[in-house]
């Protein structure tokens, strides 16, 4: 029972990557002065948009070009982030993000396409992880077999993936994360789906095999906590279910305590109103309802309904610096991010490790989230933190 000894991940999502070029352009202005500043071996969680898998997909000799780039950084890369397909730095992302789901095969075509890219930068001996999202929104309308078809996509994902480790002898594993107002959520609809992709695959022993060995979910610390729940209560539930977590990503999000008495609090937390990106908004009330909006807005946050308003607590879907326990009156959810550290280093296998704080460029300037420092720096400070934070859980396990 330990955590990964693979290198630390950071999630590359959080500079844009609309081409090749601007990925190689991000690595070296962010990634690798971090790695300097670090100090220790530092790995890319490369994230791929669909043009660049294409771009590198295009011609034999360019993956193998880029991985010996990347050799030359003093970079390794264990672990993709396919979760956004298209421009994740566009002036309006929001739900788009969840764009094309997994009942398109777009999708389907782009998380195999990343699949083979990731199995010719694998160091050897190392498996491989990809993050996706959670089958699709809530927000849109979908048929009524939409579970079925995306189910049915993700089987074959399985199979492809089986395919590629045949092929190549790199064993990939797909990790779905959960995520507020999402198809899969919460830890429940998340085991519940795991039992109807076993269902489908009944009678065929390859295909279970398949699931087992290749699907499993991305753990965002910062969603389950938005959803309050009990972080290693759910991680117990999921290894009970047989469900593996195959990536933790390692982030933070907003909590608003006492939200009707603290007026410098929802004050604080209107400045975190942006246009780029979506916050889901939760309540807990006294009573321990779970109340939801869809996005956090100004009117929410300085003029909220009753109910939100007495609520004893909120949590926003803001990945904020996982180094940070609080940010002026509002406070962190690190201590949940602890826990679930803690729990994972209990579990039987090792997930991969990786902080994703994609959000630098949209904090509020002032306060402990700043634009006033650069980028590096604070990836830096969260990786030394994360560093710290892991050799404390290490040094007690």
């Amino acid at each position: 029972m330990s955590l990964s000894q693979l290198p630390l991940s950071y999630c590359t999502n959080v500079h844009p990557g609309r081409t090749l070029a601007e990925v190689e352009h991000g690595l070296d202005q962010y990634t690798v002065p971090l790695r300097a500043n670090y100090g220790a071996p530092l790995a890319a969680g490369l994230w791929l948009a669909a043009p660049v898998v294409s771009e590198l997909l295009a011609e034999p000799q360019r993956l193998p070009a880029f991985r010996d780039r990347l050799a030359a950084r003093g970079l390794t890369t264990h672990t993709l982030n396919a979760f956004p397909y298209g421009d994740f730095h566009s002036r309006r992302v929001k739900e788009n993000v969840y764009l094309p789901d997994w009942s398109d095969r777009q999708r389907f075509d782009y998380t195999v396409g990343c699949a083979r890219i990731l199995a010719a930068l694998l160091p050897e001996g190392v498996e491989g992880s990809i993050s996706t999202v959670p089958l699709a929104f809530k927000g849109f309308s979908h048929a009524t077999d939409h579970l079925d078809r995306c189910a049915a996509l993700l089987l074959e994902t399985a199979t492809a993936l089986r395919r590629l480790f045949d092929e190549t002898g790199r064993l990939i594993r797909l990790a779905i994360e959960p995520e507020p107002y999402c198809l899969i959520e919460t830890t429940d609809e998340a085991i519940d789906f795991f039992r109807r992709l076993r269902h489908l695959a009944e009678g065929n022993a390859a295909q279970l095999e398949s699931v087992r060995q290749h699907l499993g979910l991305c753990y965002d610390v910062c969603h389950q906590a938005v959803e309050f729940e009990d972080i290693p209560q759910s991680i117990g539930k999921l290894a009970a279910a047989g469900v593996r977590i195959n990536k933790v990503h390692i982030t933070c999000a907003i909590e608003l305590a006492s939200p009707g008495e603290n007026a410098a609090g929802r004050q604080a937390l209107a400045r975190y109103v942006e246009e780029r990106y979506l916050h889901q908004t939760l309540a807990r009330t006294k009573a321990g309802k779970i109340l939801r909006e869809i996005d956090l807005t100004e009117d929410l946050a300085l003029r909220p309904p009753a109910e939100f308003r007495d609520a004893a607590a909120w949590r926003i879907h803001f990945h904020v610096p996982v180094n940070a326990e609080s940010l002026g009156p509002l406070r962190t959810t690190r201590h949940e991010l602890k826990q679930a550290l803690e729990t994972v280093a209990r579990l039987d296998y090792a997930p991969h490790l990786e902080v994703e704080t994609y959000t630098w460029e949209v904090l509020p300037a002032d306060g402990a989230a700043s634009q006033t420092i650069s980028l590096v720096d604070g990836l830096t400070g969260e990786m030394m933190g994360t560093r710290e934070l892991l050799g404390s859980i290490a040094a007690r396990t």
